[in-house]
């Protein structure tokens, strides 16, 4: 009887132990995400894939367990593409003593760095940081501020275009020529274009308002068209989409949100998956980090993005793509 008092009196202090461990777990993982964090987050304009980097990063942060309304504090600010916005919405998040903010699209992000050397800053939707004076070593960034760029590899984008084209000879490019971005995606498609042996038109646009009557111009001159990650074309691709049609000319855009928006095809990277891999950086810097600490990071995972009703409207087999 003693052995046997003895055995369960042993049990219950290891199950007590146990529990008490559990406990200690759960405890921590409260601590993590019972403190509030306050996040600052300034979006340059209304477009699908910079709309999507930030339900990307709100759904990431959840996960991990910070809600908007319990332990989360979300100041979203969209400039509608206004740079006179852009600072004045800047330097309010600068004064709010955020713990980090959040920049999507590169005037957004340079008008933050401006504003606030502060603040932790986090960066996404951007193609070349160092070009747009956000850190000069990627690897190690020597300012405050880090993040995820949606550069992706413009040559292999255009080997697409050839084979989703086989017949082209001559190749459109289109895009605002204020945007920095662009202008850098487009250095890289003409190298691209011309060591595949194809000529180049190249359109540019001011506004949204520009993109439909070049658009049509544009197509008349080529046998495909190629445009960047920019915004005022991305903004407008439905009306591009509606110019491919009418004219049979296939694009190649370079966001996967232009291809679903008007598009036919593209080797690119989902926007909210960028906005979730941002997210972890900002949950590195909650725990201490620093964005110096932090390498600014490429997107985790590229693919083929075809839009399937205007390959068909376009007659063009998608075996070409795969």
């Amino acid at each position: 009887m003693k052995k046997l008092t003895k055995v369960i009196g042993t049990a219950v202090a290891v199950a007590s132990i146990t529990l008490l461990a559990a406990c200690g777990k759960t405890s921590a993982k409260a601590a993590t995400t019972d403190k509030t964090i306050k996040i600052g987050i300034l979006q340059q304009i209304n477009q699908t894939a910079l709309d999507d980097a930030r339900k990307g990063f709100v759904a990431e942060l959840a996960k991990h367990g910070y809600k908007e309304g319990k332990n989360l504090k979300l100041d979203y600010l969209n400039a509608q593409g206004d740079q006179s916005n852009l600072k004045t919405m800047s330097q309010r998040l600068a004064k709010d003593k955020n713990t980090l903010n959040l920049a999507i699209a590169t005037s957004a992000a340079q008008s933050m760095q401006q504003a606030d050397s502060k603040t932790p800053l986090l960066f996404t939707a951007i193609t070349d940081p160092k070009s747009a004076g956000l850190a000069t070593n990627l690897k190690h960034p020597d300012k405050n501020a880090t993040g995820v760029t949606d550069m992706v590899n413009v040559a292999g984008q255009i080997k697409l275009l050839k084979k989703l084209v086989p017949k082209a000879k001559t190749v459109g490019l289109l895009y605002n020529a204020a945007e920095a971005n662009s202008v850098m995606q487009i250095k890289l498609a003409k190298s691209a274009l011309k060591a595949q042996g194809l000529k180049v038109v190249t359109k540019t646009v001011a506004s949204t308002n520009d993109v439909s009557q070049t658009t049509q111009v544009l197509a008349k001159k080529v046998d495909a068209i190629y445009l960047p990650a920019d915004n005022t074309v991305a903004a407008a691709m439905a009306t591009v989409g509606k110019v491919s049609v009418a004219t049979k000319t296939p694009v190649v855009a370079a966001a996967s949100t232009m291809v679903q928006a008007g598009g036919t095809a593209t080797n690119g990277i989902s926007y909210k998956e960028l906005g979730r891999q941002t997210a972890k950086i900002a949950l590195k810097i909650t725990k201490g980090k620093t964005p110096k600490q932090l390498a600014v990071e490429s997107p985790a995972k590229v693919s083929v993005v075809v839009n399937r009703n205007m390959m068909k409207k376009l007659n063009i087999p998608v075996s070409r793509v795969k």
